[in-house]
């Protein structure tokens, strides 16, 4: 079969979240070739005028989207999936609806709480001041677009409450719209999803640790976490597959959940939901992951390999799942 890989240019090649979409391109690219396929590879920008010729001259069987954002922002990739459909060419991945309604987090809670799937409560800076006096302290600021933890640290975490808004708006301005949530003090979760003979197969619970962490610091999960391994954070916060007996109930809920999210944003081709599970007991989804990164050291491909797939299995997977 012949397989065009598009993918985003890194608007930062030093940054280490920008500079991993070569590392997907490469990972995939070399393993669609191991297993018979004849590639070749495209950069998308936002002239997407260019980029509809491009892909009509080289007539593809299959593209590979491996597209993360556009000109750095991340709201945008939905763009790349909608040409390729209006040009009635198999592609990867989830569709253009589900990347747009998951890359929006305002969108996709809003979306999740019509399901009575549970998400922290939220505000955003349009949303009068009175609600933030029915929240729950301590708060999180997260970008609404953003992913790859860009704009997480524990400084987004607020204590107090009168910090919050100009917290917000200087987050804002750097990091693009924010918003709030509710902060989930817990356990935090991700769950791999998989489509094989086209279903969604859940891949094994994976739990990240936060191993010796001192009292007052914020267990987050933000960027220097998953970005900077010579960090306390990188070092400290594992993945773990290990669970015990205890945990068994908890597991098929979160396994329950994962799959209704997955029928909900109609995701398709591969995802991942995060979790939080708080100290008493309940579970929060925190986002819905279209596409999320599959290179060959990302969790997606750790908890695959736990459930017994190489790397080649999961791009083989990737690729049957568009050939229904």
């Amino acid at each position: 079969m012949k397989i065009l890989f598009v993918y985003n240019n890194p608007k930062d090649e030093y940054a280490p979240d920008d500079d991993d979409v070569l590392t997907q391109l490469k990972a995939t690219q070399s393993s669609a070739v191991e297993l018979g396929h004849t590639t070749s590879s495209l950069a998308v920008s936002l002239n997407l005028e260019i980029f509809e010729t491009e892909l009509i001259k080289y007539n593809p069987d299959l593209v590979f989207n491996l597209v993360e954002a556009l000109v750095g922002i991340e709201s945008y990739m939905h763009f790349v999936p909608l040409i390729i459909e209006k040009n009635n060419i198999n592609y990867t991945g989830c569709s253009s609806e589900a990347l747009y309604l998951t890359t929006n987090k305002i969108l996709a809670k809003k979306l999740m709480c019509s399901a009575s799937i549970i998400t922290p409560n939220w505000f955003t800076k349009n949303d009068p001041k009175e609600k933030i006096e029915t929240l729950t302290n301590p708060f999180i600021i997260k970008p609404i677009s953003a992913d790859g933890s860009v704009g997480l640290d524990e400084d987004s975490v607020i204590r107090n409450p009168q910090n919050f808004y100009s917290e917000l708006f200087r987050r804002s301005e750097k990091y693009g719209e924010c918003f709030g949530e509710e902060y989930i003090d817990g356990r935090e979760f991700n769950l791999s999803i998989l489509e094989i003979d086209g279903k969604p197969k859940v891949m094994p619970v994976a739990e990240i640790v936060f191993n010796n962490y001192p009292q007052g610091k914020e267990k987050v999960i933000g960027y220097t976490s998953k970005w900077n391994s010579d960090s306390f954070e990188y070092n400290n916060t594992p993945r773990s597959f290990d669970f015990t007996e205890l945990d068994s109930e908890l597991i098929l809920q979160l396994n329950k959940i994962a799959i209704q999210c997955w029928n909900l944003f109609k995701l398709s081709g591969y995802a991942r939901v995060d979790f939080r599970v708080s100290n008493d007991g309940k579970i929060y989804v925190l986002e819905v992951n279209s596409n999320p990164c599959i290179s060959p050291d990302a969790g997606f491909t750790a908890a695959c390999e736990k459930a017994g797939l190489n790397y080649n299995s999961i791009i083989e997977h990737i690729i049957k799942a568009v050939i229904k």
